[in-house]
């Protein structure tokens, strides 16, 4: 079997996500590939925006649109480069996180999409689906689920 070319992983900013970001970039590392992370996100609405922003004044960008998403693919930049990754890219995407992580995993013709565990355990997992588990049905490529809980 081929080394994997390219590997996706998503991540929300949580500990669970950063744990797939560690092991995603190891693997990318250990096999020279390309690490896309991605991290999907809902725009905030103008009703939100204007809140903030009078709330928040100058710092409201931290916390409305794209802002927080991107702080959170620059974190998991940080970690990947720290795990040994060289080729990688970030990838803010708007959306579902599994149609999100699903749309990226196609546009970057990725063989391998990495995520955490979280949600596969629990309740509301078991019975309305879980990240993971909707992952693993529906991208079509190799998933490596991360223990991370």
């Amino acid at each position: 079997m081929a080394a994997y070319q390219t590997v996706v992983v998503g991540t929300d900013g949580s500990d669970s996500s950063f744990a797939a970001v560690d092991r995603a970039a190891g693997v990318a590392a250990d096999s020279g590939a390309t690490l896309v992370i991605a991290c999907a996100y809902y725009p905030a609405s103008k009703n939100d925006v204007d809140k903030a922003q009078d709330v928040l004044r100058d710092e409201a960008y931290q916390v409305v649109g794209s802002a927080p998403a991107e702080d959170t693919l620059q974190d998991a930049r940080d970690r990947a480069i720290k795990r040994g990754a060289t080729k990688i890219e970030t990838v803010p995407v708007v959306g579902d996180p599994v149609e999100s992580l699903r749309k990226v995993v196609s546009d970057h013709s990725a063989d391998l999409l990495v995520v955490g565990n979280r949600g596969l355990n629990t309740l509301a997992g078991r019975i309305l689906g879980s990240v993971p588990s909707e992952v693993a049905r529906k991208s079509g490529v190799d998933v490596l689920i991360v223990h991370t809980t």
